[in-house]
C-alpha cells in the first residue's frame, strides 16, 4: 500500500469543508505522479492522518472516482486509475471547444485591465520556465487559462472544463517533465497578442493550437512511461 502523507494541519482548515480539500490534495498527488497508477489509498489512515473524520474523505473518493482518477475493488480498496489516452482525447476536444471561443470573445471586446494581468502573468510563465520549474507553471497555466473564463464571464464554462480535464492534466504534467515546455510558453504570448490586437481569428488559431499540442506529446509520452497508462487504449 501506498499512503499518502498528510500535509500538517494548518493545511486543512476545519472551518471550511474538508471533503473539497482532501479532494485537491489527493488530484494533485496522482495528477503529479506522487501516487502512481496502481497505489492502494486507505480512507481510514488518510482520515486519521488528517485527524478528521471518514465521511470527508469518502466524499473525496467518490470524486476523485468520478474523475476517472480511482477505482474501487470490492473488498480490497481504492487504487489510482491508469491514465485513459481516449479520456485524454475527450477532454482535449471539450477544451478546445469551449476555449477557442472564449478567446474569441475577448479579442472581440477585450479591456486594458486584461492585458495588463495577462502579460504580468506571461512574465511569471516566463521565470518558471527559465527555472525549469514544471511545478510553478502549472499553476501559472491553469491561472491563465481561469483568468481567460473569468474575463469572458464564462465560470460555468470553466466548471464544465475542470470537470472534464482529470486524465488530461496528468498528461500535461508529464509533458513538462519529459519535454520541452518553452513551445507553451510562445502559445501563450501568442494568445495574449492576438486578443490585445482584436484579432479574435488569430486568438482562436492560436488557442486551438495549444490545446492540440498534446496529441503530439500524448505518443512520446505513452512510450516513454507505458506503465501509466491502460493498455489497448487509444
Amino acid at each position: 500500500m501506498v499512503l499518502i502523507e498528510p500535509l500538517e494541519k494548518k493545511d486543512i482548515d476545519l472551518r471550511m469543508p474538508v471533503a473539497p480539500q482532501i479532494y485537491d490534495i489527493v488530484r494533485q498527488q496522482i495528477i503529479r505522479n506522487e501516487l502512481t497508477p496502481g497505489s492502494r489509498i486507505s480512507e481510514a489512515e488518510l482520515a486519521s492522518g488528517f485527524n478528521v473524520s471518514r465521511q470527508p474523505v469518502r466524499e473525496a473518493f467518490i470524486k476523485l472516482t468520478n474523475d476517472g482518477l480511482l477505482y474501487v475493488l470490492p473488498n480490497r480498496g481504492s487504487f489510482v486509475r491508469k491514465i485513459s489516452i481516449n479520456a485524454v482525447l475527450d477532454a482535449r476536444f471539450v477544451r478546445e471547444a469551449i476555449e477557442a471561443d472564449i478567446v474569441k470573445l475577448l479579442a472581440a471586446d477585450h479591456d486594458a485591465a486584461l492585458d495588463r494581468e495577462l502579460n504580468s502573468q506571461i512574465k511569471h510563465q516566463t521565470k518558471a520556465v527559465r527555472a525549469d520549474d514544471p511545478d510553478a507553471f502549472i499553476h501559472l497555466d491553469e491561472l491563465f487559462h481561469q483568468t481567460l473564463a473569468e474575463a469572458a464571464q464564462k465560470s460555468g464554462a470553466w466548471a464544465v472544463v475542470q470537470s472534464q480535464k482529470a486524465q488530461m492534466d496528468r498528461v500535461r504534467y508529464l509533458s513538462l517533465i519529459e519535454l520541452d515546455t518553452s513551445s507553451l510558453l510562445e502559445q501563450h504570448q501568442a494568445i495574449v497578442t492576438a486578443i490585445a490586437t482584436n484579432d479574435a481569428a488569430a486568438a482562436e488559431a492560436a488557442m486551438r493550437s495549444h490545446l492540440r499540442k498534446i496529441i503530439i506529446d500524448l505518443p512520446a509520452i505513452a512510450q516513454v512511461k507505458p506503465e501509466l497508462f491502460e493498455p489497448g487504449d487509444g
